[in-house]
């Protein structure tokens, strides 16, 4: 994991993760049966509404290494609800890969040429960002420390 860690720095973790959960949002927006985007559906809101939480413990980790601050209960509690997060990825995972294996259902209808690149494209995006946040869990635990707030109080140095 150390050498994993010296190619993908948390910098980069944080970008990739940034990057990924932005086109996502947009592709979250792409009906891929029609080619075409979708704003007024309500169920297209989810997604972008869920990964805030996401941006929000990208920004915490960010800030937190690069102050080099200890693990506080908000941002246990921010962690927490990111574990929650994730599987719905996992379920969008799996609603990506029943899209790109309903071709075949479809097979006398006319679906677009990009049907299946933009298919394999968001299943490709929503089974790496599991990935990311993990391994951002694994840098949090690595730069930050760990939640041991038995002994916060003691470890705290108000005068640093």
């Amino acid at each position: 994991m150390n050498t994993l860690s010296k190619i993908i720095t948390w910098k980069r973790n944080i970008l990739a993760s940034l990057a990924v959960l932005l086109i996502l949002i947009v592709l979250n927006f792409y009906g891929v049966y029609t080619n075409q985007f979708y704003f007024t559906k309500p169920d297209n809101y989810i997604f972008p509404i869920l990964s805030s939480v996401h941006f929000l413990y990208l920004y915490v980790i960010w800030f937190k290494i690069s102050e080099d601050e200890l693990p506080d209960p908000k941002m246990r509690n921010i962690e927490y609800v990111l574990y929650a997060i994730i599987i719905v990825y996992f379920f969008k995972i799996y609603d990506s890969v029943m899209v790109l294996n309903s071709v075949e259902a479809y097979g006398e209808h006319i679906i677009p040429t990009s049907f299946k690149p933009m298919a394999t494209l968001t299943l490709v995006l929503y089974s790496i960002l599991p990935i990311l946040s993990l391994y951002t869990f694994w840098l949090r635990k690595r730069y930050i420390g760990v939640y041991n707030f038995e002994n916060y109080n003691d470890n705290l140095n108000i005068w640093q």
